[in-house]
C-alpha cells in the first residue's frame, strides 16, 4: 500500500494563475512531508491537476503520474471554493461517486485508474477560509462595526447546486460579522444574477452605512477583475478585488486535509498489518 494525492482544481489560460495553485500544492506538501515520512516511512507525492485547459496536465495525467510512482490509494483534494460548484460533482462522478443532484450528469466520462479513491471535500466555510477573507477585509475596513459586508461567490443555475453555494455564504457571513464586529453581512451569487440587487438592497436599509464587497473566488482573474465591478457599475461600494490566492492559509488548508486522510490511512493499515 502506496498513498498519494492529487490535488484538482478549474485550470486556467493566464499562467499566473496556475503558478499561484502550483506554489500553493508545493508549500502544502513541503510543510508536511517530513511529518508525513515519520509517520508513513516513505514519500508522499503530491501532484496538481487540472479539470481543463492546462495542456498535459489534466486529472487524468495526474492520476498516471500517480500510479507510475506505485501509487495504490489516492485521496483527491478539489480545490474549489464551494460544494456546490458542479465541477466538484461532475470529477465525483468521473470518479464512480454518484451525483448529489437527480439527473445531473457531467461530461468527463470515466477516469480510468487502478489505484483506490478517496474524494475530499472542497473549502466551503473551512477555519482557513474565514482566516484569509478577514486578513483581505483588514485593507478595505476602517471601523467594521458601522460596515456591512457583501459576500460574492459564482453560484449556479441548478437549484441542488445553487442550494449549497448559499448555505455555505450563508455560514461565511455570519462567522465574518461574529469574529469581524461587523454590523451586517449578505451574500449574493452572479448564477443568477443578483449581486446589484443585493448591494441595493443593503444600500436603502441603511444609506450611511459603508458596504465591503468580498468575492470568493480561488484567483483573481475575469471574475473579480471584470464580471463583478460590471455588475456593481454605477453603485457604492468598497472593493480590492482580493481573491484566495497567495495566502497561506489555502496551504494551510491543503495540508490539513492531506494530514486527516494520512492519519485514516495509516490506521486502517496498521489495522490490516496486526491481522
Amino acid at each position: 500500500m502506496k498513498p498519494g494525492v492529487l490535488v484538482i482544481s478549474h485550470g486556467s489560460r493566464d499562467a499566473g494563475w496556475v503558478s499561484l495553485v502550483d506554489a500553493a500544492v508545493v508549500a502544502a506538501s513541503s510543510r508536511c512531508a517530513e511529518h508525513v515520512r515519520e509517520q508513513v516511512g516513505m514519500e508522499v507525492p503530491v501532484v496538481s491537476s487540472f479539470l481543463e485547459i492546462v495542456e498535459n496536465r489534466l486529472i487524468q495525467d495526474g492520476i498516471d503520474d500517480l500510479e507510475r510512482q506505485g501509487v495504490t490509494d489516492i485521496f483527491v483534494v478539489p480545490l474549489f471554493v464551494s460544494s456546490g460548484s458542479t465541477h466538484v460533482d461532475e470529477i465525483a462522478q468521473a470518479f464512480g461517486y454518484p451525483s448529489i443532484a437527480d439527473g445531473f450528469c457531467g461530461d468527463l466520462g470515466t477516469f480510468r485508474t487502478s489505484a483506490n479513491i478517496t474524494y475530499g471535500r472542497p473549502m466551503d466555510d473551512a477555519p482557513e477560509v474565514i482566516e484569509l477573507l478577514l486578513d483581505n477585509l483588514s485593507e478595505l475596513s476602517v471601523r467594521p462595526s458601522e460596515e456591512a459586508l457583501l459576500l460574492i461567490g459564482h453560484g449556479s443555475e441548478e437549484p441542488v447546486f445553487r442550494e449549497r453555494w448559499q448555505r455555505g455564504l450563508s455560514r461565511l457571513a455570519e462567522r465574518l460579522c461574529d469574529l469581524g464586529g461587523f454590523a451586517r453581512a449578505d451574500y449574493a451569487l452572479l448564477l443568477p444574477d443578483e449581486a446589484s440587487r443585493k448591494l441595493t438592497a443593503l444600500q436603502s436599509a441603511q444609506p450611511d452605512e459603508p458596504i465591503i464587497v468580498v468575492p470568493l473566488f480561488l484567483s483573481q482573474g475575469y471574475f473579480t477583475n471584470h464580471v463583478i465591478p460590471a455588475r456593481l457599475a454605477g453603485l457604492a461600494y468598497r472593493y480590492n478585488g482580493s481573491a484566495m490566492l497567495p495566502h497561506p492559509a489555502i496551504e494551510r488548508w491543503i495540508e490539513r486535509h492531506i494530514g486527516c486522510w494520512l492519519s485514516g490511512f495509516i490506521s486502517q493499515r496498521n489495522e490490516e498489518g496486526a491481522m
